[in-house]
């Protein structure tokens, strides 16, 4: 007879086969120990383990934004909202030392930069930097969640005090407040403009110390308008970045 197990004639009873014995007593036959040790003792069947790459694939399809900062931000632009009075650099200014010097959700320059885009951009600055900075901490929604906050309590004063204008306005004592709010106003923005001009001091950079001084003085001594200084600023860049990365190729 034919032994399958070892693959050679023997010597036996006629008919019988060492195969058919396999079968009957549910013993391995050939080519079925190779099947059986593939798919893992009390496996028949089982799929192929999945491989490494599938799971990081996942874990980078993930989204980079946290869900959780949604609420801090809507508080933080609408309480920056709530008590900021005059105008939209104000609000930057108050941007800035939320989001960068206490919850480090944002850097300096890219404050910086989305400053010089809200000021640029048609609109309002405080509108314009609500959309850069929710956009930048947490994409769409908190770009959304950043313009809710921010144009809510404008909406509701301004209701109010458009209903009570008459009131508002003969009132020596809310002119008074007013005033006072001024100089505060005056020194928040010169707070702010000493802690990002020293960082642009210390850079020790010729060229960025020749554009601030440029700006301040075509701004203050000639009058030339902010968002052509943002731009011919901007243009200064852009071909000097391009210099020098033709310099490196």
């Amino acid at each position: 007879y034919y032994d399958c197990a070892s693959g050679k004639m023997k010597a036996g009873p006629k008919g019988h086969t060492a195969c058919g014995a396999a079968r009957r007593t549910g013993g391995p036959q050939k080519g079925e120990e190779t099947l059986h040790t593939q798919k893992g003792p009390g496996q028949a069947g089982a799929q192929p383990a999945p491989q490494a790459g599938h799971s990081a694939g996942r874990a980078a399809a993930a989204p980079r934004y946290d869900r959780a900062k949604l609420w801090p931000l809507f508080l933080a632009t609408l309480y920056i909202s709530t008590f900021t009075f005059g105008g939209g650099f104000v609000i930057v200014t108050l941007m800035k030392k939320k989001f960068v010097d206490e919850l480090h959700w944002i850097t300096e320059e890219e404050m910086l930069d989305m400053t010089a885009l809200a000021e640029s951009a048609p609109g309002a600055i405080a509108v314009n930097a609500a959309i850069l900075v929710g956009w930048q901490v947490e994409g769409l929604l908190g770009m959304i969640t950043a313009v809710v906050g921010t144009i809510l309590p404008p909406m509701v004063i301004l209701s109010i005090i458009s209903y009570f204008y008459n009131v508002f306005a003969a009132n020596v004592y809310v002119a008074l407040v007013l005033k006072g709010m001024q100089a505060g106003v005056a020194a928040v923005i010169l707070d702010v403009v000493c802690s990002m001009g020293g960082k642009v001091i210390a850079s020790h950079s010729a060229v960025s110390l020749f554009l601030m001084v440029a700006a301040f003085a075509a701004n203050y001594i000639f009058g030339v308008n902010v968002v052509l200084i943002i731009l011919a600023a901007a243009l200064f860049g852009v071909v000097r970045a391009a210099l020098a990365r033709k310099r490196t190729v």
